[in-house]
């Protein structure tokens, strides 16, 4: 073999090496091409998925037996807006041992309080369940032109604050760290952050509950036009369903919307 050809290739080798050792150093190793943070994320025992419509029908008893303990399911977006497959997912994931959550996606075009209507139209309330999350994160050429930041706090606490006057449950924000920076760092503190990062293990500075840490988890169960489920952690310190947000949750739900 030509020695430059020898050069080149241990060259790369030793790149390759030293990039999975770092991986495993943070937590974050690369697979094809696409992060993978499970040594980071394997620390957590408590994990789940969150689903739409983009996971077509699902067979929640396939998939609840797959290592996973929670659920959340997307419900609404904006204003009116309904996810095609809720209503049976709401119904088929509550018959599994699955804790089980809804979600609303946000929009920067509508009402707050019109979309909170919406979402409380379209989600009952039932025994166990936990606080509803609003997914806050860019949408269409929002990342570029991003919407003022006084305004979408101004939609997103209205929201807020009808979703929790009517469920007796304090939501729970999803971000990116691009929305957590402009929009939730500095005015929702008192609300529990779910944040995504497929490429690392959360920064400390990042007072995270759950942690979505891969859009590419490969389970049983589904067949929809996305081959793929996220997949996320719960970082809470005690035993799962006994730390202080799950007990606030238990003791303030009245399990009936309040109209």
């Amino acid at each position: 073999m030509d020695q430059k050809i020898k050069i080149a290739l241990t060259t790369v080798l030793a790149m390759l090496l030293l990039a999975i050792a770092a991986g495993l150093l943070t937590g974050a190793v690369y697979f094809g091409f696409f992060h993978v943070n499970g040594s980071a994320a394997s620390r957590y025992p408590v994990r789940g998925v969150d689903v739409s419509h983009y996971q077509g029908r699902i067979d929640w008893q396939v998939l609840s037996e797959q290592d996973i303990q929670f659920a959340y399911i997307k419900a609404t977006e904006g204003s009116s807006y309904t996810d095609e497959r809720f209503a049976d997912n709401w119904k088929d994931a509550r018959q599994t041992g699955l804790r089980v959550r809804a979600y609303h996606f946000f929009s920067f075009d509508s009402s707050g309080i019109l979309q909170a209507e919406h979402f409380i139209e379209t989600v009952d309330a039932f025994e166990g369940m936990l606080p509803p999350v609003v997914d806050v994160e860019f949408y269409g050429n929002k990342k570029a032109a991003p919407p003022q930041a006084e305004e979408v706090a101004s939609q997103l606490q209205a929201y807020l604050d009808r979703v929790e006057e009517a469920y007796g449950l304090k939501p729970m924000i999803y971000a990116t760290y691009d929305t957590w920076e402009l929009y939730i760092r500095d005015g929702f503190e008192e609300y529990p952050l779910w944040i995504r990062d497929i490429w690392h293990r959360p920064d400390k500075s990042v007072p995270w509950t759950f942690w979505q840490y891969t859009n590419r988890g490969r389970l049983q169960g589904f067949s929809g036009e996305e081959p793929y489920v996220d997949l996320n952690v719960y970082g809470g310190k005690e035993e799962w369903g006994l730390n202080c947000y799950e007990k606030i949750a238990a003791s303030e739900n009245s399990f009936e919307r309040k109209k």
